[in-house]
């Protein structure tokens, strides 16, 4: 079969032949890959970087995707860490790590939503005791993951969804999939510490794809400018594409009521995961959530690996069967 093939972490997987995966549990089926998404996620499992990587070579990436069974139906997968993953022609699924999809279902619309939708979708579900009417920050809006998470918010009942992220042409138009009010984190930064002290400082929950510096800065300033500092702020952690770490001040945890936690594999067991999913795949079957998915051709992997021009994109690779 075709595959995405990696070989060197410092090199873009390449379009090669492999051998075809076989089944070696009872719940473990071959099914053949309609589409699989391209996500941040996957770029660090194929260079080596994600804290689940095993450093095991060859390696095929694509930790999710859509496939069709051998009886012509469809479903949604999530995969182990393997050295199989999703971007090739065929690939070996858990059937308890999988949803069973409806006839008609887009599979690149679907593989290009749920990874990034669960993020948020998990967090507000499965890592805090989220309650309809309460406000979100979304921090790291301007991303295909945070335009999700401002949709997913709102659909689970957000009373208001701040949006902070770079570039104020980006934080415009996310009014339209239901930002109340923005932050340009590109801005001064004594002028981004007055606008989130003003605009953010009673939030209930942070969904923070950034970390880094910028969720280093505004943490004193959310907390300072908060009326009753006692009201608990749970801070998620979901990604780090501004830094990995950050410093915090002690006085931080001392001067209010903040909760910094993080969602992601392992703060959250599979099985929860699994169980949050078939209700978001009907949602992104339904058109429920805006999503810019395009789809590319799986052969051409190589060249497409590190194109960065459309930050709201997410990309799909599509085998030829």
């Amino acid at each position: 079969m075709h595959a995405a093939v990696v070989r060197q972490f410092d090199h873009p997987p390449r379009y090669e032949d492999f051998a075809p995966p076989v089944p070696s549990g009872e719940r473990e089926e071959v099914v053949d890959v309609l589409a699989s998404g391209l996500h941040p996620r996957v770029r660090s499992q194929a260079n080596g970087s994600h804290y689940t990587s095993t450093d095991e070579l060859p390696l095929i990436p694509g930790i999710d995707g859509v496939g069709r069974r051998s009886d012509g139906s469809l479903v949604y997968f999530s995969l182990p860490d393997t050295a199989y993953g999703a971007m090739a022609e065929r690939t070996v699924i858990d059937a308890r790590r999988s949803i069973p999809l409806p006839p008609g279902t887009d599979p690149i619309l679907l593989a290009a939503a749920m990874n990034p939708g669960m993020s948020s979708w998990v967090a507000l579900q499965q890592r805090v005791r989220f309650i309809p009417g309460q406000s979100v920050l979304i921090f790291g809006a301007t991303g295909s993951a945070g335009q999700l998470a401002i949709q997913i918010a709102k659909h689970l009942g957000a009373g208001a969804v701040l949006a902070a992220g770079r570039g104020a042409d980006k934080l415009a138009a996310l009014a339209g999939l239901g930002a109340d009010d923005m932050v340009d984190l590109a801005a001064a930064p004594d002028l981004v510490a007055h606008d989130l002290a003003v605009k953010a400082a009673d939030v209930d929950v942070v969904l923070d794809y950034l970390w880094g510096k910028p969720a280093e800065s505004a943490i004193m300033p959310l907390l300072t400018g908060r009326q009753d500092r006692t009201r608990l702020i749970s801070w998620v952690q979901i990604g780090a594409i501004a830094g990995a770490s950050i410093s915090l001040p002690s006085a931080a945890l001392r001067q209010a009521n903040i909760h910094f936690l993080g969602s992601g594999q392992g703060s959250v067991s599979t099985a929860g995961i699994l169980s949050t999913l078939p209700q978001l795949a009907v949602e992104i079957g339904k058109g429920s959530f805006s999503i810019d998915a395009v789809a590319k051709p799986l052969a051409d992997v190589e060249s497409i690996w590190n194109d960065r021009t459309g930050a709201t994109e997410r990309i799909v690779l599509k085998p030829t069967h």
